[in-house]
């Protein structure tokens, strides 16, 4: 396992061949970093002292050269050591991910999420950065230190010595302030998991603090880690810099003992200057690799701590395998026996009770009880969720708890109350438990062909109902540009088909776009330049900001009208709200925001009266911007006078001329031809707006659509655009009844042996719990043993047997009407009084 492995198993057994490159550079740059003190020495003694101009020009281009190559041997070592680290981290991420979403989900019932972030993420790379130089930076710095050692040797053993003295003292004090530099940093990294895993706690039930107003509870916890953090931190520092002096003042102490003793023995001329020059030098740079040492070392201390502390945390089996060591994987029945179970919790709570209970292939096994009774432990604990601790649950013949995960996934589909919907499609969601099958049991290039057919998902998508959520989603999908390559001529082929059949009989619902006719249902806007900007943002806020586009409205002499269209909105709608604006019902049909009606108060009682060519230009800007927003089929108060209307059409085609000569590509025009990219299906088959967003007029819509749809054959097409609908961070996008029947479709696709459903349609309407239990009641039916934690009690009147739970143990098995007759718990459940 990987957390058995020590820390420098990961540095002496990974990327072995990179590593013996990386040590045969080192000993080059050992070799080009003392060259050039050798040649510092000749300069002085040889080249200068004897005034040898080419021996001077020799020995410095020699000296240059080494420098230049020793700086770009250290150069590719750093990034090659960087790598090694990262190769090393990547392994050690990869290999502690696979163990960790393979522990038992008890072990995530007590361990927060923010643990097991911030130790896959933060503490984790430094372990990498530190493997990355574990050989590089050990011996590029001992190699240096003893050619350094000798070559100052060479030159004068006695200076060599005392400067050398001063290491074995620095050795004895570092050590010992980093033991408790270290014991501060453990502290640290526990209490940055704290906090971590609060942070990761309020952002998961930011929902019941803004419910609670509960800013400052959770702000109190954040506020205690982090004074916690700050003395931590504090008491780090003092060792850190503790330990940086000690460096620095023995570094300081050295070169002390060396101007002394050194300039002695050159003043009484035991040692030349060129000698004294590189041994200075040689000095100065040992310097270097010992300080690097040091950093090492503390280095290797915070490596190690962080990976002790993770194994710590995550020192422990998964509790099935994942294959089969000596045998294929099984295939099984569905037959599922039950014999004195007995699950366990910490301190002994004891969840299942000597259950016993069993269920042949193909039949129908309903879990009902009270709450905390142990029929949700009981599912899981079929569904090789949870280990159990005595008795036997055989699958066929075969002992659950020995069987492998590849034993059993195939063959079991699992639906809790809440399925966990992954960041993703809604195709991606669907296919989730057929996917992690493929890979598991054929090569990754092959999986992909393997993958259920379109057929095939659309097949499991009708059977829980979601065709019409699939349906919507892609109707309101906005293409990319393969799609829109590849769909759009269809689309807009069935534009023309939707006006030829639908136009007469949705003229009340739907206002199609028409280049002579105004638009009533369409901002004045939108009217002008008869479609809309590329950029994000609606033309009646994009427009008013663009210079030429002011200039095009003066050009074609609109700009003083609409100016004088946003000072009537101001005078007719300012004095009917302004009084209101505790109210925002009334503010749905008007141009003027809620929230901007002060700025507009402050104009209509500044400027109300004014001629509009008398304005200030802020002025006139704001109420241009008005005026562009006006919604004449909306905003019932406002009138857009009839020349006004006329002016606006004649200068459609004026504006289409201006853009595609002034801003080309910035504006697409409403095109009968053209598909409208940026824009949905829905927006591009309707070539309109609606009159009244009302759910009814949708419904109609819709219902028109989909007809043509169908006998257009593009049906499945719009339904396989829908399953690419992003769903979200956990599904956020969808409601809790689209999760559940995303959860039921994933298991169904799989086609299992055993299904098990854990109030698995707890969230749906009743209509759409009808269409799940017909599913079970008729297509599944003999096909797959079903074993339900049922919560409508209803639902279960034809089950095979029905177990009623209590404290852990069944106290009541057998059919529905038997059951009644008994008038045991289950008569009082089903009669409300349980």
């Amino acid at each position: 396992m990987i957390l058995k492995k020590p820390l420098w198993f990961w540095a002496l057994t990974r990327c072995r061949g990179l590593q013996v490159v990386l040590l045969v550079a080192i000993v080059l740059t050992v070799f080009l970093r003392v060259f050039p003190l050798e040649m510092q020495k000749r300069i002085v003694n040889e080249a200068i002292r004897f005034g040898k101009i080419h021996t001077l020009f020799l020995y410095c281009g020699l000296y240059m050269g080494a420098v230049l190559l020793a700086g770009l041997l250290k150069y590719f070592i750093n990034v090659l050591q960087g790598y090694i680290g990262q190769k090393i981290l990547y392994e050690l991420r990869i290999g502690l991910y696979r163990h960790l979403i393979r522990l038992p989900i008890p072990f995530y019932r007590r361990t927060s999420p923010g643990l097991v972030i911030s130790s896959v993420t933060g503490e984790l790379a430094s372990v990498g950065d530190f493997l990355g130089g574990a050989i590089a930076v050990p011996a590029v710095n001992v190699l240096t230190l003893v050619t350094f050692g000798v070559y100052m040797f060479t030159l004068n053993p006695i200076l060599t010595a005392l400067s050398l003295a001063v290491y074995p003292i620095e050795i004895l004090i570092i050590p010992r302030l980093q033991n408790r530099f270290n014991r501060i940093n453990s502290d640290r990294v526990t209490t940055t998991r704290k906090l971590s895993s609060v942070v990761g706690e309020a952002i998961s039930g930011i929902q019941e603090i803004h419910a609670n107003a509960g800013y400052d509870l959770e702000s109190r916890k954040v506020e205690q880690l982090s004074q916690k953090l700050l003395q931590l931190r504090h008491r780090m520092n003092l060792y850190r810099y503790g330990i940086k002096f000690t460096n620095n003042f023995f570094q300081s102490l050295g070169p002390f003992l060396l101007f002394l003793l050194g300039g002695y023995f050159s003043i009484t001329g035991r040692f030349s200057l060129g000698a004294l020059v590189a041994f200075l030098s040689a000095y100065e740079k040992l310097y270097d690799p010992w300080k690097e040492l040091m950093e090492f070392y503390q280095g290797y201390q915070d490596a190690r701590v962080a990976y002790r502390r993770i194994q710590e945390a995550f020192d422990v089996e998964p509790e099935f395998p994942l294959q089969p060591e000596d045998r294929p994987p099984v295939h099984l029945g569905g037959a599922v026996a039950v014999e004195d179970l007995v699950f366990e919790v910490e301190d002994r709570v004891r969840l299942l009770d000597q259950v016993s209970l069993r269920v042949a292939p193909g039949e129908r096994l309903a879990l009902v009880g009270l709450s905390g009774s142990g029929k949700s432990t009981l599912a899981m604990v079929m569904a090789q969720l949870y280990r159990y601790n005595q008795g036997h649950v055989y699958v066929d013949q075969w002992e659950l708890k020995d069987l492998t995960k590849a034993d059993v996934s195939p063959h079991l589909g699992f639906v809790s109350q809440y399925p966990f919907i992954f960041d993703g499609t809604l195709k991606d969601n669907i296919l989730y438990g057929k996917r992690a099958l493929q890979l598991n049991t054929v090569p990754a290039a092959d999986h992909e062909p393997n993958l259920p057919a379109l057929e095939d998902i659309l097949h499991a998508v009708d059977a829980v109902g979601l065709t019409e959520d699939v349906l919507r989603f892609g109707l309101n999908s906005v293409l990319d540009q393969a799609k829109e390559h590849l769909w759009g001529e269809k689309i807009v082929a069935l534009r023309h088909q939707f006006r030829s059949r639908w136009s007469d009989a949705l003229q009340d619902t739907v206002e199609f776009f028409d280049m002579n006719l105004y638009l009533d249902y369409s901002s004045v806007a939108v009217n002008i330049i008869f479609g809309y900007p590329v950029e994000d943002g609606r033309p009646c806020e994009v427009l008013p900001a663009r210079p030429r586009f002011r200039q095009f409205l003066e050009e074609v002499g609109l700009d003083e009208p609409l100016v004088s269209l946003g000072l009537d909105v101001v005078n007719r709608t300012v004095p009917l709200l302004r009084d209101l604006r505790n109210d925002p019902f009334f503010f749905r049909h008007s141009p003027i925001a809620l929230e901007e009606m002060d700025q507009f108060v402050d104009i209509f009682e500044q400027y109300g009266t004014a001629r509009p060519e008398r304005l200030p230009p802020s002025i006139r800007e704001a109420l241009l911007a008005l005026a562009l927003r006006v919604i004449p089929g909306v905003h019932k108060m406002i009138v857009v006078p009839k020349e006004l209307r006329e002016a606006i059409l004649a200068s459609r085609s004026q504006f289409k001329t201006y853009c595609t000569q002034r801003d080309p590509g910035l504006f697409v025009c409403y095109s009968e031809t053209e598909y409208l990219r940026g824009r949905t299906l829905l927006e591009n088959i309707l070539f309109g707006r609606l009159k009244e967003e009302t759910s009814w007029a949708w419904t109609r819509i819709t219902e028109a659509v989909v007809d043509l749809l169908k006998q257009e054959k593009l049906y499945d097409a719009v339904l396989e655009i829908g399953l690419d609908f992003e769903v979200g961070s956990k599904g956020d996008r969808l409601s809790g009844g689209q999760k559940q029947k995303v959860g039921i479709a994933r298991a169904l696709l799989k086609k299992p042996r055993i299904l098990i459903m854990d109030e698995a349609t707890a969230s749906l309407d009743m209509a759409s719990q009808t269409r799940i239990q017909q599913l079970l009641d008729h297509e599944l039916r003999g096909k797959a043993t079903v074993i339900s934690v049922a919560h409508r009690l209803e639902t279960i009147r034809d089950y095979d047997q029905i177990a009623v739970m209590k404290s852990g143990r069944i106290v009541e098995l057998g059919q529905y009407d038997e059951l009644l007759e008994k008038k045991g718990l289950f008569y009082e459940l089903v009669s409300g009084h349980g």
